[in-house]
């Protein structure tokens, strides 16, 4: 008996490309705060964001206090900044992403429909980011409003496959997790993950980057899970 539903964020129900025109407006902005040797916007895009970028896919389960992480970035590139001038730069850097950010074409329809038919719907996933920021890009999207929860590793501390996040979610969301489905794009964290607590879980492969093992129930859209909750008994 389905009574909740838990999403993955990123590449499943929303997707990204990478604003590169918006950071480099953003960082012509940040020079003049580096002091008057500062480099072009380009030599920063290219020494400190990029590769901070690239640097999230080898984080483990131990989520990082993404400001020091931030600021490592920006000592590499000869800047020790102060706190407060790093989280402004991080503040305009998210901004640009919050406008890369586009929602999978059913996206709203499906979380409305889900609840309407009685669910309760979140989002539990990894993200680093400081967590008034994510929670604005929520709002921005209109994501915020149709949802009965939402919780980041960095509110949690801890990244999915850990069991902790999905434990966060669960709890605030009141569902036991042999009532709750989970839906992602990735193997390891939002299929065996899941599954290693007694949730249920499924894989959408509409805007996933990477291939799904065989084996694995897929979906190819996000409305396809009303059809699949149709044969599980709401209460």
């Amino acid at each position: 008996m389905t009574r909740a539903v838990l999403f993955d964020y990123g590449l499943t129900l929303v997707t990204f490309s990478f604003p590169r025109r918006e950071l480099l407006a953003a960082l012509e902005e940040v020079r003049p705060w580096l002091g008057a040797e500062a480099p072009e916007a380009t030599t920063l895009l290219h020494n400190v964001l990029e590769p901070l970028d690239a640097g999230l896919a080898t984080l483990g389960e131990e989520e990082v206090d993404y400001l020091e992480y931030f600021a490592r970035g920006w000592q590499r590139a000869g800047f020790d900044l102060p706190r407060d001038t790093l989280y402004r730069i991080l503040d305009l850097e998210q901004r640009c992403w919050d406008e890369a950010a586009r929602l999978a074409p059913d996206a709203i329809p499906t979380l409305e429909a889900l609840r309407a038919s009685g669910l309760r719907v979140g989002i539990a996933s990894n993200a680093p980011f400081p967590p008034e920021m994510l929670h604005r890009q929520l709002r921005r999207l209109g994501l915020a409003e149709r949802l009965d929860v939402a919780v980041f590793s960095s509110e949690v501390g801890r990244r999915k496959p850990a069991p902790e996040l999905y434990h966060a979610a669960l709890r605030r969301l009141g569902a036991a997790p042999n009532e709750t489905l989970y839906v992602g794009d990735r193997w390891l964290e939002d299929y065996e993950g899941p599954r290693r607590l007694g949730m249920e879980a499924v894989l959408c492969t509409a805007l996933a980057r990477e291939p799904v093992p065989a084996g694995i129930p897929t979906i190819a859209r996000l409305s396809e899970l009303l059809t699949c909750l149709d044969d599980r008994r709401v209460g």
